[in-house]
């Protein structure tokens, strides 16, 4: 849920100063960005005074509950969006989140706003490091074959509301979903089978219950409270001073990072193009910084004139203070209650692994959600929401704090080892990959999660293949086509005794059943599509005769060799029907 801008005097002001401890971005500075504002409607629970029961109710219109909220409405599943603002990203505030991986943009591409994303945003792959004047790292994401095959690039940015706003038209063009604005959750209540939320409106008050709660509000969300939710957490004093800026003559379309900028103090420095021809720019500061002074519009102009000459000619967009602390929930599910992005994990802001991480928890649990209501599977499904997300929220805060303690490391073995790090990366090109500036994010596998079973838990990559009537598709298609349900891809010949197997599981399971053949093979199955590289096979993560169960988000539930007994066990597995 979004919060505003703290006036003068606000305790919140002060307590910033004191603390420096949100991953919230306030008391802005510069023209800001216009954003779109959304109507009150007046919601019927108000008029009618009843107390209705929804299925699904999502609390916190950001990314990740908008991500959520579109992915349920594509597969044809109603909710409730309650947010207490008016619009997406932060009113008076900056765009947050910039940079989307390749995962995300995968996830978008399904939802249907990837094209919106790709127009407006820029893409890039290439990254350099400096320490002083010197490059010690520098990287190529096109020449990794992590991203290579797939449809979408490696990366692009953009600021995070765009990606908002296009979610929230294509949730209204989809229907099903009832978006309520300024609908503030004050209370909370659980129940064996369902909560009961009071939401405050400008129309005021009213009850709802919900058999389930997803809590998407963001890192200050009262549900933690409220479910006695337990938390891992880590504070540091690493403060930073963001600057959007817009440049007459703008620099490289590269990320450049600085570990030790001579024109900060020989503190950290990010560089980044967004859309608009806005670059994001991150100042690392003094532990014991003022954030009021350091992004005083004089003081930033002075910044931006030692990093980039003293006839800069730039527009300053948007200036906004930040520190971060990390924080891992230690389940994401409590009762009917699920924690997703900031409300279950804060991350250091290194590698792309906040906003993202968030995108992916929502694509994780939609199609779970669906599939449940739908009747295809148990609601046992829905436990493995906390065991595959909570892994990769672990992982992702585990890899950012070892990012953030290189960039400021303690005194003692921290600078010491950074310092040789840096020594050696000038001279020698074996010590590069020791320079941690932000091990850039990939889809997170899956490795004790109890509906894959262990050749799965591994992301597949929106690669191209065609179809049987030699038309262009890709993975997102044909997880499109299956609606939902998990899909079945056999890789090579099958018998005619394999092909009748899999007829009957179209029919008995909540499967689509294609045969993948190579350009010069003919088809056994009427369900068939051409992998002319093999590059959908190596997405699956399989060589040669096989088979690969792939889940609607995109995941191998399992892999395996022969159409038999260990196929109809994994799809039992993979829908929560426990062994």
């Amino acid at each position: 849920m979004n919060t505003a801008r703290p006036p003068e005097g606000d305790p919140a002001r002060a307590a910033y100063r004191d603390v420096a401890c949100t991953n919230g971005y306030e008391f802005t500075q510069g023209s800001g960005y216009e954003l779109p504002e959304y109507p009150f409607v007046e919601p019927p629970e108000l008029k009618s005074g009843e107390v209705t029961r929804h299925k699904i109710v999502i609390v916190g219109a950001g990314i990740t509950g908008l991500t959520l909220a579109c992915g349920l409405a594509r597969l044809g599943v109603a909710a409730v969006l309650l947010d207490e603002d008016n619009t997406v990203g932060v009113k008076g505030a900056s765009s947050r989140g910039i940079c989307y991986t390749q995962k995300s943009l995968e996830i978008f591409q399904r939802l249907g706003v990837y094209e919106r994303i790709a127009a407006k945003g820029v893409q890039w792959s290439v990254g350099r490091t400096f320490a002083g004047k010197d490059e010690v790292y520098a990287f190529d994401l096109r020449q990794n074959s992590s991203y290579s095959l797939s449809a979408q690039p490696p990366f692009i940015n953009i600021q995070q509301f765009y990606i908002e706003g296009y979610l929230v038209e294509r949730i209204h063009a989809l229907g099903q979903v009832d978006l309520r604005w300024k609908s503030r959750v004050t209370g909370f209540e659980q129940h064996e089978d369902h909560a009961t939320l009071t939401v405050e409106t400008p129309a005021g008050p009213y009850t709802l219950e919900a058999e389930h709660v997803i809590d998407a509000s963001g890192s200050h969300s009262p549900f933690h409270a409220w479910t006695g939710a337990t938390m891992t957490s880590r504070r540091g004093d690493d403060r930073w001073c963001i600057a959007d800026v817009r440049f007459k003559h703008r620099p490289p379309q590269e990320r450049h990072t600085w570990i030790e900028a001579p024109f900060n103090g020989n503190r950290a420095v990010w560089q980044h193009l967004m859309g608009d021809e806005v670059w994001r720019i991150d100042y690392q500061m003094e532990p014991n910084a003022d954030p009021e002074a350091v992004s005083r519009e004089d003081v930033v102009r002075e910044r931006l004139r030692q990093q980039f000459g003293p006839d800069v000619d730039c527009e300053i967009v948007w200036v906004g203070p930040y520190a971060y602390r990390s924080q891992c929930l230690d389940t994401l599910r409590m009762g009917s209650v699920f924690f997703m992005g900031d409300t279950a994990k804060i991350v250091s802001p290194f590698g792309a692994r906040g906003g993202n991480t968030g995108v992916a928890d929502a694509d994780n649990l939609a199609w779970k959600l669906a599939a449940v209501l739908r009747g295809q599977a148990p609601a046992s499904l829905l436990e493995s929401y906390d065991e595959e997300r909570h892994e990769a929220a672990a992982q992702n805060v585990m890899v950012t704090n070892r990012t953030a303690r290189f960039l400021r490391p303690a005194d003692g073995m921290e600078r010491a080892f950074r310092s040789a790090a840096i020594g050696l990366a000038r001279q020698h090109p074996f010590a590069r990959a020791l320079i941690n500036t932000g091990r850039m994010a990939v889809a997170n596998s899956y490795t004790h999660s109890g509906i894959c079973d262990r050749s799965g838990g591994l992301s597949v990559q929106n690669v191209s293949f065609r179809w049987a009537d030699h038309s262009a598709g890709c993975v997102n298609d044909l997880i499109a086509w299956a609606g939902g349900q998990l899909l079945v891809l056999v890789f090579g010949d099958i018998s005619a005794a394999a092909a009748q197997r899999l007829r009957h599981l179209g029919v008995a399971a909540p499967v689509r059943c294609v045969q993948v053949v190579g350009p010069d093979t003919a088809a056994q199955a009427m369900e068939h599509v051409i992998d002319p590289q093999g590059h959908l096979q190596g997405a699956c993560h399989v060589f040669g005769h096989a088979w690969a169960l792939v889940r609607p988000d995109a995941y191998i539930a399992a892999t395996g060799e022969s159409v038999d007994a260990g196929l109809i066990q994994a799809i039992e597995r993979a829908i929560g029907i426990k062994e």
